[in-house]
C-alpha cells in the first residue's frame, strides 16, 4: 500500500536479533511539546527460526504501528500521561463539578485505576489495557460492579479528553467486555407486612416510612425534607416564588452525606399529592415535637435539629424490626419498590407511575416493580379454574 503525503515512514533497523521501528512524534516535557524520536517498537525476529524478512517487517510494522500514527498527530497533548491528564484536566474540570457523593466516588476509583494506566500516554492506551485492568480487579476479588465503576470512570476521562480535543479517535473503553453481574434478589413488602413494619416502629420512625411507602420518596429526599415545603393545610401556599397545592409536598432536595444537595435528576424534582393518613402523622409529628418546625428546619430531625441519619435509622431500628418480623432483607429501599409493585397491582399507568417515582424513562418505572409472586399467581389460575369449572359444570370429559 502507497503511503500517503504526511503519513510516517518510520526507521525500521536491526538490533540483537531483532527488527524494531523507531518514528518521529511530538513529546512532551517541562519545557512544553517537543519533537523527538519514539521509544524503540519490537517488531519480530530478524535470525533463526520464525525470522521475518524486511518486507514482512515493514508490513507488520505498518499495521501495528505506523498506520495508526496520523490520527494521534493531530492532537500532540496525547503524549501526556493519563495520570498527568487526569492531575491536569479531568480532576479539576469534570470532577471537581460534581456533587460530593461523586467526587467521594472518582476519589475511590481512580485509586483502582492510576495504578494500572496511570504511566501510560493518551495515545497509547488501547481497549486491551483497560480489559486487563477489568480482568486484575475481578481476579483480586473485587466485585463486578467495581470493575464496572472502573470501566467507566477510564471511559469518562477519555470522554473528556475528546472533547477537549487532548485525545483523537474512538473511546478505547468502549468495547470493554465485563462478566455478569450477579444481583441480590430485590424484594417488595405486601400490604400486611407493610402494616407490621409501621406497627412496630414508633415516632418518627413509623412516620419516615410510612412517607416512603406512600411517596415512593427515597431515604436521601426524605431526610432533606424541610417544614416549608410541606402544606398539611387547604390553601394554597407560595414557597420560593412556586405554588404549593394544598395538603402536598414538593420534592427539591436531598440530604445526603451530610450536605443538602438538589435531587439526583430533574424528573426527581416534583410535587406529591398527600393521603390524609398521611397529613395527619406529619401533623402528630410537628404538634409533638415543639422543636425544630421552623420553616428551613428538617421534617425529620435529630436531637441536635440536624436531619435524621439514614444509617443510624437504619440499623439501630428498621434492621431489628425487619429481623423480628422475619424480613432481614428489609431496607430503604425496599419501600420504594414496594409503592411500584403496589401501585402496579392496583392499575396505576406506566406514566402515572413514572412521575409518582420521579423516573425519567419507562424502563426504569417498569424496573422497580417487583417480579411475578407464586402465590399471587396460584391465587390468579385459581380464579381461572374456578370461572371455567362454573362454566362448563366442572371437569370437561
Amino acid at each position: 500500500m502507497a503511503r500517503r503525503r504526511l503519513q510516517q515512514k518510520g526507521s525500521l533497523y536491526q538490533q540483537g536479533g531483532w527488527w524494531k521501528l523507531r518514528w518521529r512524534e511530538d513529546q512532551i516535557d517541562e519545557a512544553g511539546l517537543k519533537r523527538g524520536l519514539s521509544k524503540p517498537a519490537w517488531i519480530g525476529p530478524c535470525e533463526g527460526q520464525g525470522r521475518l524478512t524486511e518486507k514482512q517487517a515493514q508490513r507488520i510494522a505498518w499495521e501495528n504501528f505506523l498506520s495508526r500514527l496520523d490520527q494521534n498527530n493531530t492532537v500532540p497533548q496525547s503524549v501526556m500521561t493519563v495520570q498527568e491528564f487526569v492531575d491536569r484536566k479531568f480532576l479539576p474540570e469534570h470532577v471537581a463539578m460534581l456533587k460530593k457523593g461523586g467526587r467521594i466516588h472518582y476519589d475511590s476509583i481512580l485509586k483502582h485505576v492510576l495504578p494500572s494506566i496511570g504511566t501510560m500516554r493518551l495515545r497509547d492506551v488501547t481497549g486491551e489495557d483497560i480489559q486487563r485492568l477489568v480482568a486484575k480487579l475481578i481476579r483480586g476479588k473485587y466485585s463486578v460492579q467495581t470493575a464496572k465503576h472502573a470501566r467507566n470512570a477510564v471511559s469518562a476521562i477519555f470522554r473528556h479528553a475528546i472533547e477537549k480535543s487532548w485525545y483523537a479517535g474512538a473511546n478505547p473503553a468502549s468495547k470493554v467486555r465485563l462478566p455478569e453481574m450477579r444481583r441480590k434478589p430485590t424484594h417488595a413488602l405486601s400490604f400486611e407486612q407493610a402494616r407490621a413494619v409501621i406497627g412496630a416502629l414508633k415516632q418518627p420512625y413509623r412516620e419516615m416510612v410510612l412517607t416512603a411507602v406512600l411517596t415512593s420518596m427515597n431515604i436521601a429526599e426524605i431526610c432533606g425534607l424541610v417544614w416549608k415545603r410541606v402544606n398539611l393545610t387547604e390553601a394554597w401556599a407560595v414557597v420560593d416564588g412556586e405554588s404549593l397545592p394544598p395538603f402536598s409536598l414538593h420534592v427539591v432536595q436531598q440530604w445526603r452525606l451530610g450536605e443538602y444537595t438538589s435531587v439526583k435528576e430533574k424528573t426527581r424534582n416534583r410535587p406529591i399529592e398527600l393521603p390524609a393518613a398521611l397529613v395527619a402523622a406529619l401533623l402528630s409529628i410537628k404538634q409533638s415535637r415543639g422543636l425544630f418546625v421552623g420553616p428551613e428546619e428538617p421534617v425529620f430531625a435529630s436531637a441536635s435539629g440536624k436531619p435524621v441519619d439514614q444509617h443510624n435509622v437504619l440499623n439501630r431500628h428498621l434492621k431489628p424490626v425487619g429481623r423480628a418480623l422475619g424480613m432481614p432483607w428489609l431496607s430503604w429501599h425496599v419501600f420504594r419498590r414496594t409503592t411500584a409493585t403496589i401501585a402496579d397491582q392496583l392499575g396505576m399507568g406506566t406514566a402515572d407511575r413514572k412521575a409518582l417515582l420521579g423516573h425519567g424513562t419507562d424502563a426504569m418505572a417498569s424496573h422497580y416493580v417487583q417480579g411475578a409472586d407464586r402465590g399471587r399467581q396460584r391465587e390468579l389460575v385459581e380464579q381461572i379454574a374456578a370461572k371455567l369449572f362454573e362454566e362448563t359444570g366442572g371437569l370437561v370429559q
